[in-house]
């Protein structure tokens, strides 16, 4: 594992390091209230860590404290991982983007459109064009969450046993077969809802190279960049290592523990998916966004060309449009305003359509504990927020932290 340890003066990096300190104060402040249980903060800058800061605990009723090698439920921060295998594939000619999901998983060659009526007994249309790679890489396949609780198909999708997880005893493929079954929720390219888009892409990855998902990330990903604690499980020998998962309470806001939710697997589930589920620490996250920020390479190992990743973190929304044009709204680890969707992560398209100050071409996601990351080619920057509350929309941790390294930087 790698250790992590502030490795230069911020100043050094054009930082002001009495106002990095202003990140430890706003959210230690978070701690004292009891809104969250703690929190690691981690802000980089030409590959270097200015900023390393730790602050509560991991786990409210033992007491154990949040340390550098804490493990975190990550969730949809698998989604970028699961963008940059399937263009690895991309990249040795195994599809083009143009390509119908339907050649790697047949069943969605079927698939219907809903049109009008209740999940009861929907009326649904033909398609007009197939589901495309780029469709899946996009959220833009018509394919949707149970949880979003906005649409008769997100009903559909709950009553097939797809809420927040897929129902027991169902591998991925299994679960791309049943999407396929129930309606889309519009045209394939029509518009962009947040979605199970990245699962169906984790198959795509599992069919193209013959490995399980779980293989194709350890053996082409973790393995090559040393991420040794990122897992779709924990492992018995590192479980006291893993924070609780917490949410709030309703009336007081207060981190409350999520028994429910919280429970992980203690070795490789049935399912994989795409789209959440890793388990990871600061250390081997920081390793994948240094591998962003270096266009692809790092230490020597290279999973993309700069070139490829530079296409990835464009907007790919038809017509350049930012989300709040585009988007469903519903919710998304992301804000809508002055913000465009790439193969895989969300792009900043102008700052002040945002209202957050941060820099054109961020580009970022988060996961339902409230984690994040983003990576600023501009200024050179990569930031982690690693806490465990879920859901993510309790708070606006991210809007905030991207204010107090930003108000930091003085070069």
């Amino acid at each position: 594992m790698t250790e992590l340890k502030v490795e230069v003066d911020a100043s050094e990096l054009g930082f002001d390091a009495k106002r990095l300190r202003r990140i430890d104060a706003h959210f230690t402040r978070y701690v004292d209230e009891g809104r969250l249980s703690g929190w690691l903060i981690l802000v980089s800058r030409a590959g270097k860590i200015a900023y390393l800061g730790l602050c509560g605990q991991r786990d409210l009723e033992s007491g154990a404290p949040v340390q550098t090698d804490t493990l975190f439920r990550i969730y949809s921060m698998t989604k970028p991982i699961t963008a940059v295998a399937a263009m690895m594939l991309y990249e040795e000619g195994a599809f083009e983007l143009k390509d119908p999901v339907s050649r790697f998983i047949p069943a969605f060659a079927d698939a219907r459109v809903y049109r009008s009526g209740s999940a009861l007994k929907p009326v649904t249309e033909s398609l007009a064009e197939p589901m495309r790679i780029w469709h899946l890489l996009t959220h833009t396949a018509g394919l949707t969450y149970g949880f979003h609780h906005a649409h008769p198909v997100d009903t559909l999708y709950r009553a097939a046993g797809f809420e927040w997880g897929p129902p027991d005893g169902i591998d991925l493929a299994g679960c791309c077969n049943t999407w396929a079954g129930l309606p889309l929720l519009f045209q394939p390219g029509a518009e962009w809802n947040y979605s199970v888009a990245s699962d169906v892409l984790g198959r795509v990855v599992e069919v193209i190279s013959g490995l399980s998902l779980d293989q194709f990330f350890a053996e082409r990903i973790f393995q090559p960049l040393g991420m040794s604690d990122t897992h779709f499980w924990v492992p018995d020998e590192k479980s006291d290592r893993l924070a609780a998962l917490y949410s709030p309470q309703p009336a007081t806001l207060r981190a409350v523990r999520n028994e429910a939710m919280g429970r992980v697997w203690r070795q490789c589930p049935l399912c994989c998916l795409g789209g959440d589920g890793l388990i990871s620490s600061a250390a081997d996250y920081h390793r994948f966004t240094q591998m962003l920020l270096r266009g692809g390479e790092l230490d020597g190992v290279r999973l993309l060309s700069n070139r490829t990743l530079r296409y990835m973190t464009r907007n790919h929304l038809p017509g350049g449009v930012d989300l709040e044009s585009f988007g469903r709204p519903l919710f998304a680890e992301t804000t809508f305003d002055g913000i465009g969707y790439g193969l895989g992560f969300s792009v900043v398209l102008n700052p002040v359509a945002n209202k957050v100050l941060s820099s054109s071409g961020e580009f970022a996601w988060g996961g339902a504990a409230s984690t994040a990351f983003w990576v600023d080619p501009t200024e050179n920057i990569t930031a982690l927020l690693f806490t465990q509350l879920f859901p993510s929309s309790t708070h606006p941790l991210r809007s905030q932290l991207r204010q107090l390294v930003y108000q930091a930087l003085v070069d």
